[in-house]
């Protein structure tokens, strides 16, 4: 018969019935697992990954400078509505602070305002009591150095941040109070060196130590 007239037969090749009972006339040699053929990897995904080396780490721009450590210890600044909302907060609790203050002790007068000149006396203040400049007549005076000299950098530091953004009359406080401090800074720092000095050649083992009028170093 023509190769084109032969009959078409299909083969049931199932092993079991819609039942689920094994069909008498079924293959008995087991199933093969069908494989997927292998396809050939792409040079993208052939290369397995590997670790990231010290040169494929993202390097810093060139313009950029060192960072300052303490710069990546501050917590993010806040946004201006929470700086509107701290300072209204602020000022209303001050408020009701000063009606509470003022019902208590009447007649008290509305405390001033802060201002530039107030903080620069107050810490020229603080560095004349350090210096030992408000002790009483006939006391020892007690000097605190170290105290005095974070008291004078600290005002020299507001003077440096501030500069050509006061008035005349701010620079002036500002410049004779740095002057002053500095001046009584070193005028306590000779007087201790000749105090030491002093109780150092004292004759018969007396010392300067206690006598009223000269200074003493606290720390």
């Amino acid at each position: 018969m023509p190769e084109q007239n032969k009959p078409f037969v299909v083969t049931d090749r199932r092993k079991f019935t819609l039942d689920g009972t094994p069909r008498p006339d079924a293959d008995p040699s087991p199933e093969r697992e069908a494989r997927p053929e292998a396809s050939t990897p792409s040079p993208a995904t052939s290369a397995p990954p590997t670790a990231p080396t010290a040169e494929a780490k993202p390097s810093q721009p060139a313009s950029a400078g060192p960072q300052n450590p303490n710069e990546a210890e501050l917590p993010p600044p806040p946004t201006s509505a929470e700086m509107e909302q701290a300072n209204t907060a602020y000022q209303e609790t001050s408020d009701r602070l000063d009606t509470a203050l003022r019902s208590a002790n009447p007649g008290m007068d509305h405390p001033p305002a802060m201002s530039f000149e107030q903080i620069v006396t107050s810490i020229y203040m603080t560095t004349i009591h350090q210096l030992g400049g408000t002790t009483q007549e006939g006391q020892q005076p007690k000097v605190d150095l170290m105290g005095a000299r974070q008291s004078i950098d600290m005002l020299g530091i507001l003077a440096e941040k501030t500069k050509g953004n006061l008035t005349p009359a701010e620079t002036q406080l500002m410049d004779n109070a740095l002057f002053e401090v500095r001046m009584g800074f070193l005028e306590v720092t000779q007087a201790l060196a000749r105090s030491a000095q002093s109780r150092a050649t004292a004759p018969g083992g007396v010392t300067g130590a206690g006598v009223p009028g000269r200074p003493s170093i606290v720390r």
